[in-house]
């Protein structure tokens, strides 16, 4: 328990004035004295006793997009055989504050309490700890306590509806390009302990010699539809704004891709590469690392992480950036897009490529929408 800044400021003064009122003999002074120490007092048996409750706190659903609404789900219990007088618990999260005021208890009984949660900033957001508050009617004195520890609420960025829009991977050069699917030709894509129904004719007996357990190859067509987008993580290509809406369209178009089962890459200009096989989990894995993307200071060129080839290519970045390698690319994709956020809605001709430009994330996911290829 301690005073407040008024609690404090309450108690000098009265002192002042009951030093006064007794040197001067002013009655009057004496009495406001007398009314500001009784005050005081009364403040400080009121909060005396601590806030003694059993709470829990979860955050539902764990994982939002920007400016979706999270809920914090406070459930708090009086496990005393007194009553539980109310008192206010604040969450913290980010820099936010949500205030819950919670009601009298009886013993033994419980209340919960949903509130909502602010989620404006993509990123990783830490919510918690809780802190339990009592104060008096006039706020002189405060009892405080710190529970509950600190949870992650990942705010992801915001997703726009996509097309699922997928290439196949080129096949020779005599051959072209193709998106039928190639027969008798397999990719190992990983080893995994055997189960029941798992093919005997897929069991990796080298790796089952080395680990002492029966070890299976899982094998993928290399002819899987994929795409392969490249975001522009560079400050000096993207301010703060346009960069937010730059990983908006990412996670629109990655996400898509994902969900309809395809394989689709996420390749940034600061290095981070994740592949996936596609499926739900695969998204939450994409829109994961999105979440934790940050703009670089490197000055370096934006195609240099291309490594791979095969299925579309998509470059999100801005209408000015030097984009010109990605004609040297139009070989190894059967289709290059450019993803240009621009507030003219103009963006540099690139040979080989189709320009989508406009001036935010779902400007550009609308032009991704309406192209037929």
């Amino acid at each position: 328990m301690r005073l407040t800044v008024r609690g404090t400021a309450v108690l000098v003064v009265s002192l002042g004035l009951g030093a006064a009122g007794f040197w001067g003999r002013y009655p009057l002074f004496l009495l406001l004295a007398l009314a500001g120490l009784v005050a005081v007092v009364a403040a400080v048996l009121v909060t005396f006793r601590r806030v003694d409750v059993e709470v829990t706190r979860d955050v539902y659903p764990d994982r939002v997009e920007r400016g979706a609404q999270a809920l914090g789900k406070l459930k708090v219990r009086n496990p005393s055989t007194r009553w539980q007088r109310g008192f206010l618990a604040v969450d913290t999260a980010g820099g936010f504050h949500r205030t819950v005021q919670v009601h009298g208890l009886a013993p033994g009984t419980s209340r919960p309490y949903d509130y909502q949660l602010p989620t404006p900033v993509r990123g990783r957001m830490p919510v918690g700890p809780l802190t339990l508050s009592r104060t008096d009617p006039f706020g002189l004195a405060r009892n405080s306590v710190t529970v509950g520890a600190t949870v992650t609420l990942w705010v992801h960025p915001r997703s726009h509806p996509a097309l699922a829009r997928t290439g196949g991977f080129p096949r020779h050069h005599h051959e072209g390009r193709s998106n039928e699917r190639l027969r008798g030709s397999l990719d190992l894509r990983e080893l995994r302990e055997y189960q029941p129904g798992d093919e005997v004719r897929d069991i990796h007996w080298k790796a089952t010699a080395r680990t002492g357990r029966l070890m299976v190859k899982e094998s993928a067509d290399p002819d899987q539809p994929r795409l392969t987008v490249v975001l522009d993580t560079r400050a000096s290509a993207l301010p703060p704004f346009a960069f937010e809406e730059a990983v908006d369209a990412a996670a629109s178009l990655l996400r898509s891709a994902a969900l309809a089962g395809h394989h689709a890459r996420l390749l940034t200009s600061c290095g981070t590469d994740v592949a996936t096989a596609g499926g739900p989990l695969a998204a939450r894995q994409l829109l994961d690392q999105l979440c934790l993307l940050r703009q670089s200071t490197e000055t370096g060129t934006l195609l240099s992480a291309v490594r791979h080839q095969g299925g579309f290519l998509a470059v999100v970045t801005s209408g000015t950036a030097d984009v010109a390698e990605l004609s040297g690319l139009r070989s190894r994709y059967s289709s290059i897009f450019l993803l240009a956020l621009t507030q003219d809605g103009n963006a540099t001709h690139v040979p080989g490529a189709r320009v989508l430009a406009a001036a935010d994330a779902a400007g550009v996911v609308g032009l991704w929408n309406e192209v037929r290829t």
